[in-house]
């Protein structure tokens, strides 16, 4: 079997702006196997900061892109790569929070029970919404938050738990890809994120977000807690593209518009998954 995605992009009103696309990223569960582009051309671009490399799409005047995606059904494990800290401001705890995760972890029986509590902790700071205004806005460090619920996203939740991971010593990796929700019939409507740690050779993956959205705060390892599938795209956050002018960018993950400043827009999006056999896979 073969899951294919495909994520089409409308048009932008600037003719001339280009397209930054993720182009996939191996797990455990999947192993990119091919990726192109309809609608325009495309180049490959380098990410300095992780070595990851990104298509550059420059469209056909007026036309619709199309990303194609194909992945297959399992894979040889996340790289390495993925769990290199890069110390930026969406990565960066502040002391407060280190103090914090230093004392949840203290006060467990081991890395292991250390994580499971890091974990529970940032779920308890967080409901699930998609705010306007994020809890780290304009701060040079991923903030402590001390008391009550806050808002905040898949993006939010994970920004924090990272942070927090990272300041207790642990492995600790932030992955962005594509979750297709069972009851929507292999659509989605934007990217999505989670957490990956690595301790003592044992890989656990945690999605808090879906968790929360499902009305629990009895958080367990593994994915889709919420029924459904999905592909990974790209990895960390505060990313970097020197040739376009991008510096630490928070992440990568649906495509995306570069303009002339040096920052990402949001692209109008369709994303679309079908699992086909073999037989079929590039057809």
């Amino acid at each position: 079997m073969r899951t294919h995605v495909s994520v089409v992009v409308e048009p932008h009103q600037n003719a001339a702006r280009q397209l930054l696309v993720p182009t996939g990223l191996p797990t455990p569960h999947q192993m990119p196997l091919h990726f192109d582009v309809s609608g325009g051309s495309f180049a490959l671009t380098g990410e300095s900061t992780t070595g990851q490399m990104a298509a550059l799409v420059t469209p056909d005047a007026g036309q619709a892109i199309e990303i194609r995606y194909v992945y297959s059904e399992v894979g040889p494990g996340y790289p390495d790569t993925i769990f290199i800290p890069h110390r930026n401001r969406f990565t960066l705890a502040a002391e407060a929070l280190v103090f914090d995760a230093i004392n949840i972890t203290e006060a467990q029986p081991d890395g292991h029970a250390a994580i499971q509590a890091l974990v529970n902790a940032a779920a308890e700071k967080f409901r699930y919404a998609h705010p306007k205004v994020r809890f780290n806005d304009g701060c040079d460090e991923v903030p402590y938050l001390a008391c009550g619920t806050t808002e905040g996203s898949c993006v939010d939740i994970n920004t924090y738990l990272i942070a927090s991971l990272r300041a207790a010593g642990f492995e600790a990796a932030y992955v962005t890809g594509y979750f297709f929700p069972e009851e929507k019939n292999g659509c989605c409507s934007d990217m999505h994120c989670w957490v990956v740690t690595r301790h003592d050779g044992v890989v656990l993956e945690w999605d808090i977000a879906h968790h929360l959205k499902m009305e629990t705060r009895d958080i367990c390892c593994g994915l889709n807690p919420k029924p459904g599938d999905r592909v990974a795209v790209a990895h960390s956050m505060g990313l970097s593209f020197p040739e376009l002018g991008i510096k630490c960018e928070k992440l990568i993950g649906e495509p995306a518009w570069v303009n002339q400043e040096g920052y990402l827009e949001a692209a109008e999006v369709t994303i679309r998954r079908e699992i086909v056999g073999m037989q079929d896979a590039f057809a």
